[in-house]
C-alpha cells in the first residue's frame, strides 16, 4: 500500500479553494499554507500559457527531508506517508532547506488573523504542539488512518480535505499500490508526470498534463518554487 494524489492540471482552475480548505481543516495560521496553487507561465514568448499547478509535500518514497533530519523527527511510514513526529523535532530548520518543493514551514511565533487575539474557529483548531516545529501536508492522516471499512480518497469522511473540496474534481487521493484504485486507473489512462523527477525522490503525487504538452510541470514547479520564496503564488 502507498497512498499518493493524481492531480489534472487540465482541470484546476486556480481558485485556491484546495488551499483554504487545508487552512481552515488544520488550523494553520496566517503565513503558512501547507497546500496552495501557484499561478505561472509556461512556454517561451508567443507561444505562453497560464498554468495552475497546485503544490505541496510530495511524500517521497526517498525523501531529502528526512536524510537531513538530526533527531530523526521526519520519517517515511510502511504507507508511504512522510510524517513529522512533533515531539522529536528541535525545530532547526534542516528540512525545511533540504525540500526541493518548499513544503516545509517551521512555526516561530503564535500568530492570529485579527487584532485581539483567535476568533472561535482559531481557537478551537490551534495546535500548542506545532509551535517550534516543522509542520507540512500529512495527507489529512486524522481523517483516515485507522478508519476502518472507510475507502480513503472514496468515502467523503475518509479523504484529504484539498481533494474532497477541489470544484473542479481535479485532485484524487488513493492507493498507488492498488492497480484497481482510482488513482492507479488515472494514472494508466492519462499522460502524467511527477515534479522533478530528475532528483530520484520518487515522490507520490501525479499530475495529469495535457496530450498536447506532455511534460511542462517539472519546469513548472521551479519557477513556482522560486515564485514562492518572493512571496507570490502561495496563496497563504
Amino acid at each position: 500500500m502507498r497512498w499518493g494524489m493524481v492531480i489534472d492540471l487540465r482541470k484546476c482552475v486556480g481558485c485556491q479553494t484546495c488551499t483554504i480548505a487545508c487552512k481552515l481543516e488544520h488550523g494553520l495560521p496566517p503565513g503558512v499554507a501547507w497546500r496552495w496553487v501557484a499561478d505561472i507561465e509556461v512556454g517561451t514568448f508567443p507561444d505562453v500559457r497560464r498554468t495552475f499547478l497546485p503544490l505541496g509535500c510530495q511524500h517521497c518514497a526517498s525523501p531529502p527531508c528526512r536524510d537531513v533530519c538530526p533527531t530523526t523527527a521526519t520519517r517515511v511510514r510502511e504507507d508511504g506517508v512522510v510524517v513529522v513526529d512533533y515531539e522529536k523535532c528541535i525545530g532547526c530548520g534542516c528540512c525545511v532547506l533540504a525540500c526541493p518543493y518548499r513544503a516545509r514551514t517551521v512555526i516561530h511565533d503564535e500568530a492570529w488573523y485579527f487584532a485581539g487575539g483567535p476568533t472561535a474557529p482559531e481557537a478551537a483548531t490551534a495546535r500548542a504542539e506545532r509551535m517550534g516545529v516543522c509542520t507540512k501536508c500529512n495527507f489529512c492522516l486524522h481523517r483516515w488512518d485507522g478508519n476502518d471499512g472507510l475507502r480513503p480518497g472514496v468515502d467523503g469522511e475518509a479523504t484529504p480535505m484539498c481533494a474532497l473540496s477541489c470544484i473542479a474534481n481535479a485532485i484524487h487521493f488513493g492507493d498507488l499500490d492498488d492497480p484497481q484504485s482510482n488513482v492507479s486507473r488515472l494514472i494508466r489512462e492519462h499522460t502524467t508526470t511527477r515534479l522533478m523527477e530528475e532528483l530520484g525522490l520518487d515522490p507520490s503525487v501525479y499530475y495529469i498534463v495535457a496530450p498536447a504538452a506532455p511534460g511542462p510541470a517539472p519546469a513548472a514547479a521551479r519557477e513556482a518554487a522560486s515564485a514562492r520564496s518572493y512571496g507570490t503564488g502561495t496563496g497563504s
